[in-house]
């Protein structure tokens, strides 16, 4: 910006080149005329040009061709400074944003289809990306914009996010139909004696949250078959003896292939829930929920009005 100019000459710079009046460009600014010619000096001074002249019929000015000239770059400054200061607004009915969300294939699963029907009604033109996370870099890329929200155990989560609950789901044992065992309530010893498939995705490939919850209880299951994915279980987890301690709604996706706990998970997808004949031993409860975090930001992108989910 030249030497001198500021906001005041911007705007009545603009103001005579609107008016191509002296007393009516400042009538516009709510100033004085002497004011407004006291403005259109130091324009000059700035510009080293007239800028404006006396109109031939006496009544006016009329803008030189270096006013002119300003004209369209003095529009896209102040257009730019316009929507420098106006709030930030989100409205999902017109929005073409992509939205990034980190977490891992059970929630995905949980979460997917109900989220996708619902952008589908309320914000058609906005696009989803699901994304692993890893949590050793997501706190960075959280700070850096490149991931808008993690979905995922609460308890990972960073200090300075903030969240809420978005559902809480309860294991169930499942096994393929047809299962050699049949169909009896198994007993913690029973539970224990069966062959098992743990799905774990960090720390020892060979424990989970159900063999913590069996060591408190001085028991220890027989984990044959290890896997990093809910997504790959049904189909590993569908041998003759193998059983699975899985939540709720990875078992309700796999109805055709196994038979499960007839209670029913606390998730989205419990409506569809299976009524199955295998019941997970009463003494051994194991359950979990999941939040959505958001990086706190202390200049907020936007107003942003969610889309509802509820």
């Amino acid at each position: 910006m030249p030497s001198g100019l500021d906001m005041d000459l911007l705007l009545t710079l603009d103001a005579l080149l609107v008016e191509q009046n002296i007393t009516h460009a400042a009538q516009r600014l709510g100033i004085s005329q002497p004011a407004m010619s006291a403005r259109l000096g130091r324009l000059r001074q700035v510009f080293d040009d007239r800028l404006f002249v006396a109109a031939p019929s006496g009544r006016g000015v009329v803008p030189t061709p270096r006013a002119l000239a300003l004209r369209p770059m003095l529009d896209d400054v102040l257009s730019g400074l316009a929507e420098l200061v106006a709030p930030a607004t989100f409205d999902p009915r017109t929005s073409q944003r992509t939205f990034v969300v980190a977490l891992h294939e059970n929630p995905a699963l949980m979460l997917g289809s109900d989220l996708i029907n619902r952008l589908r009604a309320q914000a058609p033109q906005v696009r989803i990306r699901f994304a692993l996370p890893d949590m050793q870099v997501l706190p960075g890329q959280m700070e850096r914009g490149e991931v808008d929200v993690f979905v995922g155990l609460s308890d990972v989560a960073e200090h300075g996010w903030v969240g809420r609950r978005l559902f809480s789901d309860t294991f169930l044992t499942a096994q393929r139909k047809g299962h050699p065992r049949g169909g009896r309530k198994p007993s913690l010893p029973a539970f224990c004696a069966a062959a098992h498939l743990v799905v774990s995705s960090a720390g020892d490939p060979f424990s989970g949250v159900v063999d913590t919850a069996l060591a408190k209880l001085g028991r220890r299951r027989q984990v044959v078959m290890s896997t990093e994915s809910y997504a790959t279980a049904p189909a590993l987890a569908a041998t003759p003896t193998c059983c699975a301690r899985c939540p709720g709604a990875c078992c309700s996706a796999s109805v055709p292939r196994w038979t499960c706990s007839h209670r029913r998970s606390r998730c989205p997808s419990s409506r569809s829930a299976p009524t199955g004949i295998l019941a997970a031993a009463r003494t051994l409860p194991v359950s979990g929920s999941a939040s959505c975090c958001s990086r706190r930001r202390v200049r907020p992108r936007a107003a942003e009005r969610p889309v509802s989910f509820s």
